[in-house]
C-alpha cells in the first residue's frame, strides 16, 4: 500500500532535499516523540492504525476515506520496509509518532505533485490520542519551517 497521499505525489526516483542536507531523526513534542517508521514498529504501527480506522479517515488530510483500509500484519511490515527505503534514498520521509513505547499515529512527508508546493505532508493518531491531532500537526509544521528546507509546504489545510 502506497503512503496515504501517493496519489498527490509526484514519482520519485532522486532525493527530494539537498545532498548535503542532514535528515532530522528525531522531533520530541508535547505528550509525543518522531523516529523513523521502520519494520520495527510494524506490530504497533498495525494495532495503532487498524483501531482507529474511522477517526484517521475523518482526519483533515484524508480526503477520500480509501485509506487506511484492513491489511494483515505481513503485509503492514511490507509498507513499514518499503518507508524505511524511501527514507534511506531520501525520496520520502515516514515518522513513527510515539508515546513511550506505543505507536500513537504517523507523519508521512513525501514530494507534492503540485508545482506551487516543495513538499506535502500528512499526519495522524489514533483515536484514543485525537487531542493530538491539531497539536501534532502544529508541531510538525513549525519543525518543517524551522529544520528542513523547503520553502512551500502543502499540509492539506492541516495549521
Amino acid at each position: 500500500m502506497p503512503w496515504p497521499g501517493a496519489r498527490y505525489a509526484r514519482p520519485m526516483a532522486e532525493p527530494f532535499v539537498p545532498d548535503d542536507f542532514e535528515v532530522p531523526v528525531h522531533l520530541t513534542g508535547p505528550g509525543f516523540r518522531l523516529e523513523p517508521l521502520g519494520p520495527e514498529h510494524n506490530e504497533r504501527d498495525h494495532d495503532a492504525w487498524m483501531s482507529s480506522i474511522d477517526h484517521i479517515r475523518a482526519t483533515p488530510g484524508f480526503p477520500d476515506g480509501s485509506w487506511p483500509s484492513p491489511m494483515s500484519v505481513e503485509r503492514n511490515r511490507a509498507d513499514l520496509v518499503r518507508h524505511a527505503d524511501d527514507f534511506e534514498r531520501r525520496v520520502g520521509f515516514t515518522y513513527s509518532v510515539l508515546d513511550g513505547d506505543e505507536v500513537i499515529g504517523c507523519v508521512y512527508i513525501y514530494p507534492s505533485s503540485h508545482a506551487d508546493h516543495d513538499a506535502a505532508v500528512q499526519s495522524w493518531v489514533r483515536a484514543s490520542h485525537a487531542d493530538l491531532d491539531a497539536v501534532l500537526a502544529g508541531e510538525v509544521a513549525a519543525w518543517l519551517d524551522r529544520d528542513w528546507p523547503f520553502t512551500r509546504v502543502d499540509d492539506r489545510g492541516r495549521t
